[in-house]
């Protein structure tokens, strides 16, 4: 089992940069695929992007593709998210997840994963 607990929301004007954190627990960070995901109250879950285990392979939704760049760093049993260029519409709770499992494939769904952060909220102004 994993916990997870995300850092690094605020706020900030539209164009500007934010990087969230999403620490683990544990011992086999490195055991695990992580994602990012956000919502807004009243939507459903939206994908935003997702790294392996091994940090080799990454994917990203349309909505942030070449604005946001997610990385990890299992010495430190830490994943972020860099987020450039942000818009209003990027506005939400931002939340990591874990999905146990030594494998390239990238899952981009949130019921593929079993482990959830608390979320850390994001507030993009125009």
């Amino acid at each position: 089992q994993v916990q997870l607990v995300e850092s690094g929301g605020g706020v900030v004007q539209a164009g500007g940069s934010l990087r969230l954190s999403c620490a683990a627990s544990g011992r086999t960070f490195d055991n695990y695929a992580m994602g990012w995901f956000r919502q807004d109250p009243g939507k459903e879950r939206e994908f935003v992007a997702a790294i392996s285990w091994s940090g080799g392979r990454v994917f990203y939704g349309d909505s942030v593709k070449g604005r946001f760049t997610i990385s990890r760093d299992n010495a430190k049993n830490t994943v972020y998210l860099q987020m450039n260029s942000l818009k209003p519409e990027d506005t939400a709770a931002y939340y990591c997840a874990a999905r146990s499992g030594r494998t390239t494939v990238i899952f981009t769904t949130p019921t593929a994963y079993a482990y959830w952060g608390q979320g850390t909220q994001v507030t993009v102004s125009s």
